[in-house]
C-alpha cells in the first residue's frame, strides 16, 4: 500500500474530523512517530548552514549550550572581583566539567534525536565527560602549560566548542536532507 505524503496538520486534522479531541489526535500522531509508523519531515528545511544557525527551531540547543559556556567563563573570570558570583562559579563550573564536554560529544556522535532517549543522553554525557576531561588533563600535563586553571579552561572550552560546531553541522546535514533516511 502506497502511503500518501501528508503534513502534520493534515494528519492531525484527519483524526479530529473523525471525532477525536485535538490533544488526543496530536498525542496519537506523536506516538505513531515514536513507533516508526510515520515519518515527519520539515516542509521548509534550511537551505544552508547559516540559515540552520539562525533558525531557533533548529539551533536553540546550540545557542543555549554556547550561552552556558560563556556564562561559565564569565563567572570564573569575574568571581574574584564579585563575591556573589562565587556560587555561580561553583554551579556552572560543575556543569562545565561534568556535563558540557560529554554532552557536546554525544550530540556530535548521535545527531538524530531518535537515536538516544533523553535519559541515555544525560547518562552518556556525564560518563563521557568523566572520561574526556582526565584525558585532556593528561595531554595538558605533557605540555609546557601544565595543569593549571587557564590551560584547563582553554582546552575544555576549545574541545566543547569544537564538538558543538561539529554537532551543529551534522544536525544541519540531517535537516537539509529533510530528515529523509538514505536508502
Amino acid at each position: 500500500m502506497k502511503k500518501k505524503n501528508m503534513t502534520l496538520e493534515e494528519t492531525v486534522e484527519k483524526y479530529v474530523r473523525s471525532g477525536m479531541p485535538r490533544h488526543k489526535a496530536v498525542e496519537k500522531v506523536y506516538n505513531m512517530w515514536l513507533e516508526g509508523e510515520i515519518k515527519l519531515r520539515d516542509p521548509r528545511p534550511p537551505r544552508d548552514f547559516l540559515e540552520y544557525l539562525s533558525r531557533p527551531d533548529y539551533s536553540a540547543w546550540l545557542w543555549a549550550s554556547t550561552t552556558l559556556l560563556a556564562a561559565t567563563l564569565a563567572s570564573i573570570g569575574l568571581s574574584g572581583a564579585l563575591k556573589p558570583l562565587l556560587y555561580a562559579r561553583y554551579v556552572l563550573g560543575t556543569l562545565f566539567v561534568l556535563y558540557m564536554p560529554g554532552m557536546a560529544l554525544i550530540e556530535a556522535l548521535y545527531p538524530r534525536e531518535e537515536e538516544l532517549s533523553p535519559l541515555e543522553r544525560l547518562a552518556l554525557s556525564i560518563g563521557l565527560s568523566l572520561a574526556v576531561v582526565p584525558l585532556i588533563g593528561l595531554v595538558l600535563n605533557y605540555t609546557p602549560w601544565g595543569i593549571r586553571l587557564n590551560p584547563i579552561l582553554a582546552s575544555l572550552t576549545i574541545f566543547t566548542a569544537a564538538m558543538l560546531v561539529l554537532a551543529a553541522y551534522r544536525k544541519y546535514q540531517i535537516a537539509a536532507r529533510g530528515n529523509v533516511e538514505e536508502g
